[in-house]
C-alpha cells in the first residue's frame, strides 16, 4: 500500500509542479535558516572531547583582591597566578596534571632562502598530550624529566612540519626559535578541538597553536604570554622574577580524576592550598576554589552567546512562518482535488486511506525540502563565512557534518507532516455526496 501511496504522491507533485514547487521552496528556506544557527550553536556547544570530558577538570583558585569578586557575583579568577599554578603542579596530586599558556615564537628555518616566521605556540608540562588524547603522526610528546630537566624539545603541528621539513618524519631533527635550538620529539596529527576548551580565557574557537614546547623552558627563558593577563595590585617592581611572583593570573591548570571520590579529594586539597597561603597574608577571601569538567566549564564559561541562541529561536519562528504558508498551501491543493477525493470516498477508500495518501505526499514535500534545505544552509554558512571572514575563529564555526545534514532532512520531514496534518484532516472529512453532485 505505501508504494502505491507513493505513485499517487509522485502524480500528484508532477501534476501540479508549481505549487509543489513552492511548498518545497518554503520548507528548504525555513530549513535553511533554522539549521544555520542551528549549525553554529551545534559547533560552539559541542562536546570537544566527548570521550574524556567528565573526566578533566579545570582549576580556578580564588586569590582575588579581598574587597571584590574577580567576576560578579563572586566568581574566582578564570585563571591561576605562576606562584599557584606551580605549587600544585609540584604536589602533584591529581592523576594528570597540566599547566600551561599561550605565547609566541620565531621560526628561523634551516634554509637559508627563506624569512623567519611566527608562530602561535604553547608552552606547557608532559602531560598535555596523554591528558587532551592528542593524535601523533611521529613521535610522542616529551615526559617529565624533560619538564624537570628544562630540556629544549618541541611538538609540531602538521602544517609547520609540512612547511619545514616537507611533512617527514622529523623526530630526532632540530628547529630554531627566537636563536634557540629545540630536538623535534613528535608531530601532530590533525587536532583542532571546538571549541578549544584547555584555553577559553583567549578564544575558544582560536586555532590550536602551532608548536609546544616545556613549560619549564619557557620560564627559564623569561618567555611572556601571548594571551590575557590580569592582576588586582600593581606588580611591586620590574623584571620577570617581581611578575612570577606577583598576584597576576595567566595560565591555566587542568586535572585528570576519576570518579567523585578523587574530585572530592582533589577539592579539599585545594582548598588546604588556599588556608596554608592565607596564613602567609595570601587568598584574603572566603574559601571560593572551583572545580569544572569540560562541558561545565564551557557553561560556566558562556561559551555559547546569548546572541546565538537569540538568533537560533528567531531562525525556528522563521521555520514555523514558513510551514504556515505549507500549510496555506497544502489546503489549497487537496481542497481542489475534492471531487477526487470523493469519487475514491464514493468507490469505497477509507479515511485512514485517504490520510496516509496525503500524509505521503507530504513527506516527499519534506524530502524535497530537506535536501534543498541542506543546500540554503550550506549557502548561509558561507554567507557568514563571507561576511565576518575576517576573524578567524569564524571559520571552524561554519562547518557542517553529517549529524547537521541528517537533522536538516528529518526536520524538513517531520516540518511537512506537522503542515500536513490539518489540510489532510480537512480532507478526511470531505463527504462524497456533496462533492459527487458537482462532478
Amino acid at each position: 500500500m505505501f508504494r502505491y501511496y507513493l505513485k499517487l504522491g509522485l502524480l500528484s507533485i508532477r501534476k501540479n509542479p508549481v505549487l509543489s514547487g513552492l511548498m518545497v521552496a518554503a520548507i528548504a528556506v525555513g530549513i535553511g535558516a533554522c539549521m544555520t544557527m542551528a549549525t553554529i550553536e551545534y559547533v560552539m556547544g559541542g562536546d570537544p572531547i566527548p570521550h574524556r570530558s567528565g573526566l578533566l577538570y579545570h582549576v580556578q583558585l580564588d586569590s582575588w583582591d579581598p574587597n571584590e569578586p574577580a567576576e560578579e557575583p563572586n566568581e574566582p579568577p578564570d585563571q591561576v597566578t605562576y606562584l599557584d599554578g606551580t605549587a600544585i603542579w609540584s604536589a602533584g596530586k591529581a592523576r594528570r596534571q597540566v599547566l600551561s599558556y599561550t605565547t609566541g615564537r620565531v621560526v628561523q628555518p634551516a634554509d637559508p632562502d627563506s624569512h623567519p616566521f611566527q608562530v602561535t605556540s604553547r608552552s606547557t608540562t608532559a602531560d598535555f598530550f596523554p591528558m587532551f588524547d592528542v593524535p601523533f603522526l611521529h613521535g610522542q610528546g616529551w615526559d617529565r624529566a624533560a619538564d624537570d630537566a628544562a630540556s629544549q624539545v618541541v611538538v609540531l603541528g602538521k602544517d609547520i612540519n609540512d612547511r619545514l621539513f616537507g611533512g617527514e618524519n622529523s623526530v630526532g631533527r632540530t628547529v630554531v626559535m627566537n636563536g634557540d635550538t629545540y630536538r623535534v620529539v613528535g608531530v601532530i596529527d590533525a587536532w583542532n578541538p571546538v571549541p578549544k576548551f584547555y584555553d577559553v580565557s583567549n578564544g575558544p574557537f582560536n586555532e590550536v597553536e602551532e608548536v609546544f614546547f616545556p613549560f619549564s623552558v619557557a620560564i627559564a627563558n623569561e618567555i611572556s604570554s601571548f594571551g590575557n593577563t590580569n592582576c588586582w595590585k600593581p606588580v611591586a617592581e620590574d623584571g620577570w622574577n617581581a611578575f612570577l611572583n606577583s598576584e597576576c593570573v595567566w595560565m591555566q591548570v587542568w586535572v585528570e580524576l576519576h570518579g567523585e571520590d578523587e574530585v572530592r579529594d582533589y577539592h579539599a586539597f585545594l582548598d588546604a592550598y588556599a588556608e596554608s597561603q592565607s596564613a602567609l597574608g595570601r587568598f584574603q577571601r572566603p574559601l571560593n576554589n572551583r572545580l569544572h569538567d569540560v562541558m561545565s566549564w564551557m557553561e560556566d564559561r558562556q561559551v555559547v552567546q546569548d546572541d546565538v541562541q537569540v538568533l537560533l529561536g528567531l531562525g525556528f519562528l522563521f521555520l514555523l512562518v514558513c510551514l504556515l504558508n505549507t500549510i496555506g498551501l497544502l489546503l489549497a491543493k487537496i481542497m481542489r482535488r475534492s471531487g477526487d477525493i470523493s469519487l475514491r470516498r464514493a468507490l469505497g477508500a477509507s479515511r485512514g486511506a485517504i490520510f496516509g495518501q496525503y500524509i505521503v505526499e507530504a513527506g516527499l514535500i519534506g524530502v524535497s525540502g530537506g535536501v534543498l534545505g541542506v543546500g540554503m544552509t550550506w549557502l548561509g554558512l558561507r554567507g557568514i563565512e563571507a561576511l565576518y571572514g575576517e576573524l578567524e575563529f569564524v571559520a571552524n564555526l561554519v562547518r557542517m557534518d553529517w549529524v547537521i545534514v541528517l537533522a536538516a532532512v528529518l526536520l524538513a520531514i517531520a516540518s511537512a507532516l506537522a503542515a500536513a496534518l490539518y489540510p489532510t484532516w480537512r480532507a478526511c472529512g470531505i463527504h462524497p455526496a456533496s462533492q459527487l453532485k458537482t462532478l
